[in-house]
């Protein structure tokens, strides 16, 4: 990870802290991160340094504006402005090292099939929290890849609940 990219952690950590819903931002930027980093077309007009700045950063109001909060907004706009966008996924999972370390949590990237409702999110971290001896956050990512189960990583341990893994797991034992 570069400096830089601790640098931006750190200043997006304290604009955050300030805002009171630091949680629900931090969930946006992982989101948006791996949206931006999961799709070229998105990825490359937000990289293109033929497209004005302002034009780029226009395409993050269309995508982002009313639907995120203003800060989530403004922030990753500062990263397309400054020509920062391929390091935004590893500025977010710093700011989620950081956002743990404070907090003495660990995070739990969680993808899954389906959005979970926040009882569901507030059971598995329980669950997590009960295995790993800390209090966890938990961050979800939709991803229909998975078909049904859970694929949870908590830094470098992957707990892979997936149809996906266990009907491969079917077909390695015929």
């Amino acid at each position: 990870m570069s400096d830089r990219s601790n640098l931006y952690a750190d200043a997006f950590l304290t604009l955050i802290s300030a805002e009171g819903n630091g949680n629900e931002i931090i969930d946006e930027l992982f989101r948006v991160s791996r949206t931006i980093e999961g799709n070229d077309e998105l990825r490359q007009a937000l990289t293109e340094a033929t497209i004005p700045v302002e034009r780029r950063q226009q395409i993050i109001e269309d995508l982002l504006g009313g639907r995120a909060f203003p800060l989530t907004t403004s922030l990753v706009s500062l990263v397309v402005a400054t020509g920062r966008v391929r390091e935004l996924p590893s500025v977010v999972d710093r700011l989620l090292d950081l956002q743990a370390a404070r907090g003495e949590k660990v995070v739990a990237q969680v993808r899954s099939a389906v959005a979970l409702s926040d009882e569901q999110k507030s059971r598995l971290a329980s669950a997590l929290a009960k295995s790993t001896g800390k209090q966890v956050e938990v961050v979800v990512i939709v991803d229909p890849a998975v078909l049904g189960g859970l694929v949870t990583q908590i830094g470098d341990t992957v707990i892979d609940g997936s149809v996906r893994q266990r009907l491969s797991q079917l077909r390695e034992s015929f």
